[in-house]
């Protein structure tokens, strides 16, 4: 057939059907690869396809898994963490004491040597005594250290006559078997010299005395006591006594030598000094005294 020859009628019908055809199948084909055109592209870049593009979950899909909490909640306990331990807290001297100069006067044996039964302790200049200073701080301890478990025994809570001696109040603590014992002071030396000082048992052996296995064990108690009290109280390390660690090791104090368990004095400040004694004083101050003391005392515990 010629180049210039035309088809019959009936192929003409069947040439304008094919051309519909192709003409309806262009913009599909068109359509179709641009879209794979346009998902490959965004492959190539590193992304996905848009949000819009993409298949939405069936409802009969398996939900996604929750994500989990920020934080998971405590184990149970985790607030009472001192439940099961014996806290002993031993409150310097008595406010009666004062009444009974002759009774707190005799000599008790120490161990490595003869102490007065006990003292009736110092005061500021305004007359505020160590005693109810002593009293006051361990009670808010106590309260604190019972919020987290802890069975609080006192050598004294202002009940007594007066006392107990020296070689009483240690044994107080040892027959409670106690997990730690905290005695607590405050200072009476010279105006001027300020700041706190833990006291912490010298390795001795005398008489009743042997606190060769409880030094260690007190020096750890002693450090964790330091630390939070400074950090509750903004105190400094006293100036005029030991290294200006606030850290002081003796082995002349009936209540650390006669003590069978981990035992630690607290002079909490100087009260003969008037910034010392303006903090001393202060009943809020005296909270935050307390909260570093039982805190101490948990992080000792709890190591």
């Amino acid at each position: 057939m010629s180049n210039g020859s035309f088809f019959s009628a009936p192929g003409r019908r069947r040439g304008g059907t094919l051309a519909l055809v192709l003409a309806t199948l262009a913009p599909l084909g068109l359509g179709g690869w641009l879209l794979w055109d346009n998902l490959g592209r965004q492959d190539d870049n590193g992304g996905g396809a848009p949000a819009s593009s993409l298949p939405t979950v069936s409802s009969t899909s398996s939900p996604l898994p929750a994500q989990p909490p920020s934080s998971s909640p405590k184990n149970k306990g985790d607030d009472k963490p001192l439940t099961g331990k014996v806290v002993v807290l031993d409150p310097g001297h008595n406010p009666n004491n004062r009444d009974h100069t002759a009774e707190i006067s005799r000599r008790v044996d120490i161990g490595t040597d003869e102490k007065e039964c006990d003292t009736t302790g110092t005061a500021t200049d305004a007359g505020y005594s160590e005693a109810s200073f002593t009293l006051d701080v361990a009670r808010h301890a106590r309260t604190l250290l019972e919020a987290r478990g802890a069975t609080v025994k006192f050598t004294q809570d202002g009940d007594r006559v007066f006392g107990p001696c020296v070689d009483e109040r240690a044994r107080i603590g040892n027959s409670a078997h106690a997990d730690a014992v905290v005695s607590v002071h405050a200072d009476g030396a010279p105006a001027g010299d300020r700041g706190f000082h833990v006291i912490l048992p010298k390795s001795v052996r005398g008489g009743d005395a042997d606190t060769s296995k409880i030094a260690a064990p007190s020096r750890r108690l002693g450090e964790r006591v330091r630390g939070e009290f400074m950090d509750a109280t903004h105190s400094e390390p006293a100036d005029y006594i030991g290294d200006g660690s606030g850290l002081n090791v003796r082995g002349d104090l009936g209540g650390l030598n006669l003590s069978t368990v981990p035992k630690v004095f607290i002079e909490c400040g100087n009260m003969r000094d008037s910034k010392d004694a303006a903090e001393l004083t202060d009943p809020k101050w005296r909270e935050r005294a307390a909260l570093g003391i039982a805190q101490g005392i948990t992080d000792f515990l709890n190591g």
